[in-house]
């Protein structure tokens, strides 16, 4: 019997997608800016403003793959919690149609809200025990900026990509990105609101590629 179960697994292979056979790894660096302080009245906060900009404090980025890959059949709901005045996480990568939840673990009401082009929404002021939690659909690729009416100090940060392969680096900016489709694509990294760099890569079955961002 067991020579009929090779047999169909040797029919059944040729029939399956490349992409599902073969993955690639990408690892490498990016060059983060130096970390400044944040205004007095808000170091407590991970997103700051500096000259217009809005970047997480320490410094970190998005590395992700740029390409055309199917849409998949169902996403995993994300969060962005509420705790201490503050968003955690302060930036938050997701891929385009992730429903997000915005749960309170304050003893205090906040109001979510966002004036980015790419997702206008206003929560309204809920308390910690609201439910259903409150939750949108980020169905836009783009830069998304989370407020609070309540708390204007208050800042985060949803990065929502048309891709399925990201990952953030660590505060030295180091990353690792596996089980990537081989072919030719574009590697980017975000770094702040106004600071995207990119590099072809060309990604081969069983391959680990170092890229680095200077």
């Amino acid at each position: 019997m067991r020579w009929r179960g090779l047999l169909w697994c040797s029919a059944i292979l040729p029939l399956l997608p490349v992409a599902l056979l073969a993955s690639a790894t990408v690892e490498g660096r990016v060059e983060l800016p130096k970390s400044h302080s944040a205004p007095v009245q808000a170091k407590r906060y991970q997103i700051v403003t500096k000259g217009g900009v809005l970047s997480t404090q320490p410094p970190l980025a998005v590395v992700y793959l740029d390409g055309t890959f199917p849409e998949p059949d169902s996403l995993p709901t994300k969060q962005v919690t509420q705790k201490d005045l503050t968003f955690i996480p302060a930036l938050l990568p997701v891929r385009v149609g992730t429903k997000v939840e915005f749960p309170s673990l304050d003893d205090t009401y906040h109001n979510i809200f966002s004036y980015s082009p790419a997702k206008r929404f206003d929560l309204g002021r809920y308390r910690p025990d609201e439910r259903p939690v409150p939750s949108q659909v980020f169905d836009k690729p783009g830069l998304v900026t989370l407020r609070c009416d309540i708390h204007e100090h208050m800042r985060g940060l949803i990065l929502v990509l048309n891709t399925a392969y990201f990952v953030m680096t660590d505060t030295a900016g180091h990353f690792r990105l596996s089980g990537l489709p081989t072919g030719h694509y574009t590697l980017k990294a975000w770094i702040d609101s106004k600071t995207t760099r990119e590099q072809p890569v060309d990604l081969k079955n069983g391959q680990t590629l170092h890229v680095d961002f200077p």
